[in-house]
């Protein structure tokens, strides 16, 4: 008998992709650790036994991570380090027969929608009553909170749907619940997440309730920032900006993904909005919330691209001056409606249009943080690295957005809020000192 099954199971959870993702990870540890079972989340121990993957199956090089993961998971297990893998996630809710065909030493294979069959593996029970009780992979000060799941969309880009099915809210009682457990945990910042935030409400409640969601989320005591991640343009509820500008716990910040600026592309991504019509949108956000952060993401590549096409984009980054935009570059995925075109952008030069494009929103970034020198922010403080502390004002949120670089011989305890004084501006950070 190998010795390591006379220890009691640990698990450790490695996930890939999104923030969508990272809170189904948390949610599987909350499950796992109310069934008395250990629970580590991207350990470099190797104490653990158990191993679960979770996939992103969003674009080429998220499946290649995925898989090459997962082929590191099962040469551990080959080599005795390990005694079970398994994968879920978006990669193998999407491939898992031939997934299963090729990596067979994959001990079990789940979809996105499968906990309850996952738990089984572990003879632990699903428990209906765990609303908000996750084992955060982020610093406790911040979390991110999905209030839906799935797309009723149909870009032809997407795969989404494929993988997350059709758009299913949760309710409003069930989001504030939630939002309650982080912050009594210790959680300042919630980020809302979702495939698609505006249709929040439509297949429940018959209409969209973000913004009564927002309220009712803005009274939660103790709860100082209310971010929001993932806005689709098309019929844009400008409600939602009422209530940000309202409300002073909901930051002024709004990730609304664009994909282009091409009328024709726009209608060959099937975005059911033009270019005048974008224009009209922003316009509107910014005079309903002035000084709000408009973050957008962009598709270089797409079938049928012309030179022309970059150069409206780049023309559109000028006009708006987004504050802040990523850029991917066009995958070609089985099962999307754009999968019958014509790949005929080679990778190349997708990858030179996404660096044409960041060239001109480096700029432009550049000189937006150039103009918060003088300013003070009001800044949360994320961690501390190399001797310094990094923190984020309302206008950033983690990973994707400027950090603040702070130098301070006092101490500041992460996850506090401090005010701070902006003295240099870069590309893509600030550096400034407490006031």
């Amino acid at each position: 008998m190998n010795p390591r099954t006379l220890k009691k199971n640990k698990v450790n959870i490695i996930t890939l992709g999104c923030s969508k993702n990272m809170v189904d990870s948390e949610v599987l540890s909350g499950q796992l650790i109310a069934n008395d079972i250990n629970v580590v989340h991207e350990s470099a121990k190797r104490d653990h036994n158990i191993v679960v993957v979770n996939t992103c199956g969003f674009i080429d090089k998220a499946k290649e991570e995925s898989v090459n993961t997962i082929i590191e998971q099962v040469e551990l297990k080959k080599k005795g380090k390990l005694e079970k893998v398994y994968v879920t996630g978006c990669l193998s809710q999407r491939y898992r027969d031939d997934l299963e065909k090729e990596i067979p030493e994959v001990d079990a294979w789940f979809g996105t929608m499968e906990l309850p069959l996952m738990l089984k593996q572990f003879e632990a029970d699903y428990k209906k009553d765990l609303i908000g009780e996750r084992l955060l992979a982020t610093p406790n000060h911040y979390a991110y909170l999905k209030i839906s799941e799935g797309c009723n969309r149909t870009c032809a880009f997407c795969a989404i749907p494929l993988m997350r099915g059709n758009h299913v809210s949760k309710t409003i009682e069930e989001v504030v619940k939630e939002a309650e457990a982080l912050v009594r945990r210790g959680v300042k910042e919630i980020m809302l997440i979702a495939q698609e935030l505006t249709y929040y409400g439509l297949d429940t409640y018959k209409k969209r309730m973000l913004p009564d969601l927002l309220h009712r989320l803005a009274d939660v005591k103790g709860l100082q920032w209310i971010r929001l991640h993932y806005a689709y343009p098309s019929k844009f509820p400008l409600e939602i900006l009422d209530v940000m500008r309202e409300r002073e716990n909901i930051c002024n910040y709004l990730d609304m993904p664009l994909q282009h600026a091409s009328d024709n592309m726009l209608k060959a991504m099937k975005r059911q909005i033009t270019k005048s019509e974008m224009d009209e949108l922003i316009f509107a956000v910014r005079e309903k919330v002035p000084g709000i952060c408009l973050r957008t993401t962009l598709i270089a590549g797409f079938p049928g691209e012309t030179e022309k096409d970059v150069e409206d984009l780049k023309s559109f980054l000028v006009q708006h001056r987004f504050d802040r935009v990523g850029i991917f570059t066009y995958s070609h995925e089985e099962g999307t409606g754009a999968y019958d075109l014509k790949d005929d952008v080679p990778a190349a030069i997708k990858q030179e249009r996404a660096e044409e494009v960041m060239e001109v929103q480096k700029e432009i970034s550049y000189e937006k943080n150039q103009e918060k020198i003088g300013k003070v922010f009001k800044t949360l403080i994320d961690k501390k690295e190399a001797g310094r502390y990094l923190g984020r004002t309302e206008f950033d949120s983690v990973e994707v957005d400027n950090e603040v670089i702070i130098h301070s011989e006092k101490k500041l305890p992460i996850g506090d809020f401090v005010n701070v004084k902006i003295t240099k501006a870069f590309d893509y950070d600030l550096e400034g000192e407490v006031m």
